[in-house]
Formats: structure tokens, C-alpha cells, sequence
């Protein structure tokens, strides 16, 4: 699942932290951590860096172990240091493993962005660098205007919003795909997921993490729940068949996602 410049594996499951904060981001990631994630995915216009850090030191494990990942708000261009160090103390880190361009500007307004991330990468605050909610010929523009590939473009990538030559598109640069929001973004009352969950004994959660993992794309999941947080690393059960999968490729509707997360 890593794309060429990535140093690390992505986990099949993330933790997502959107609209999670204070003591709830706080235990939220303190118990993902405790049930097995790996990786933690933050934002700096989620505005609960600092909880997300203290969840991390509450749990005990040493940061080293975790693919810390954060994101800069494309509206701040020209600030990318400031905000940078900025997330380095609210998250109480070193160093962000994976480091983010929340969405794009025009490709001008990109190419500065990312000018100013492949600093950062080269200075060693960041680990690897990538983007987020990018399309295929934004990802392409960003690449060839700067020689340099994203790591990771993280998408609403899932059944609704399904397209067949999203994954080879950036298999074949050595991008890797992360999904984001899989829950909000699909409809987990779509009759066709719900027939496919009760025919395999499981939850339509499940059901949907069972397709990302069909189609190699980790996946980064946001909830509060033990019970939540506990059901979406279960790996059990059986896969999903290749009919199964077909139904659920059909629900592709809109290829062009249609929200920042």
C-alpha cells in the first residue's frame, strides 16, 4: 500500500479525528491506541491537534510506533512553517510522519504549497509528504510542475464515489491511495450494503472497510466507541465475493467527491 517516497506501511484502518475534541479526542485516541491503531489522522482546521497529543501521551506507547498524520490548511498559503510548528507542539511530536495539503488551490497556488513541503520534508521536520482531496489531473499537474510526487492522496474513496481508474491511476505514479470519511460519505442504510452485511453475519461498517481492503486502499475511520473502534479493525469473517464486490462498485454515482474532511 506505500507509495514509493513513503517510509512507512499505511494500516488497513486509521483513526479519523474530525469533529472530535477536548476530553472526547482525548480518550477517543488514547482508546484507539489501547485497541490496536496505528495510525492517528488530524488537521490543523480540525482544531484538536493539542487533544490528539495528549490522547497519544495518555496512552503510553512511544510515538515512534504511530504514523502521526496531520494537514495544512490550503487557505493559509504562504504560512506553511508557522503553522507547521504550530502542529509539531500542539501534537507534542518531533516530527509528523505524513504531512498534508488539506485540498488544492489552483496550480500555482498548489505547486507554492508543496515548494515549501518538500523544504520541510528535505529539513527532516515531516517524514513524508502528500495531499488530500486531489484529483487525478491535480495530482499529475502538482507532479509534473515539481518533479516530485505526492507520497499519498487521501480521498473519499468508496463505494458512492467509486471509479475504477482512480487505483491504477496512482498505482502506476507510486501514489498511494488512503479513503477518507467511509461511513459519512456512503450510505450505510443502502439497501444493497445492508443485504450484503446480514448475508455475511456482520455490519454494513464492516462491510465497506471489507471492500477498501478488496481494493488495497487503507482506510481512515473516525469514532468514538470501543465497540466502534473495536468492530472496524475486525479483520474476521469471511471476504467479500466477487458479487458482493460488483454490487457494491455499481453504487458509483458521483466520481467527483464532494466534501473536505
Amino acid at each position: 500500500m506505500s507509495g514509493h517516497d513513503l517510509p512507512f506501511e499505511l494500516p488497513a484502518v486509521g483513526l479519523g479525528t474530525w469533529q472530535m475534541w477536548g476530553e472526547d479526542a482525548e480518550r477517543g485516541v488514547r482508546d484507539a491506541i489501547e485497541l490496536g491503531y496505528r495510525l492517528i489522522d488530524t488537521a490543523a482546521a480540525y482544531r484538536n491537534e493539542k487533544a490528539v497529543g495528549a490522547g497519544i501521551r495518555s496512552s503510553g506507547i512511544d510515538p515512534g510506533e504511530l504514523v502521526v498524520v496531520t494537514k495544512f490548511p490550503e487557505e493559509e498559503a504562504g504560512r506553511e512553517r508557522e503553522v507547521l510548528h504550530t502542529s509539531l507542539d500542539l501534537l507534542g511530536v518531533e516530527r509528523i510522519d505524513l504531512w498534508l495539503i488539506h485540498a488544492p488551490l489552483d496550480a500555482a497556488g498548489s505547486l507554492r504549497i508543496w515548494e515549501r513541503f518538500l523544504e520541510a520534508r528535505e529539513e527532516g521536520l515531516v517524514r513524508a509528504i502528500g495531499v488530500s482531496n486531489f484529483l487525478p489531473h491535480q495530482v499529475d499537474a502538482l507532479t509534473e510542475a515539481s518533479g516530485v510526487a505526492p507520497a499519498v492522496n487521501q480521498i473519499a474513496f468508496g463505494p458512492h464515489y467509486y471509479d475504477a481508474d482512480v487505483a491504477p491511476h496512482h498505482a502506476a505514479r507510486g501514489i498511494a491511495l488512503q479513503a477518507h470519511s467511509p461511513f459519512s460519505e456512503n450510505d450505510l442504510a443502502h439497501p444493497v450494503l445492508r443485504a450484503i452485511a446480514e448475508r455475511h453475519g456482520c455490519t454494513a461498517r464492516q462491510v465497506l472497510l471489507r471492500w477498501h481492503r478488496a481494493h488495497r486502499v487503507p482506510t481512515v475511520v473516525k469514532s468514538t466507541s470501543r465497540t466502534h473502534l473495536t468492530e472496524n479493525l475486525d479483520t474476521t469473517g469471511h471476504s467479500l465475493d466477487p458479487v458482493d464486490m460488483a454490487a457494491l462498485d455499481r453504487l458509483g454515482i458521483n466520481p467527483t467527491p464532494g466534501q473536505r474532511a
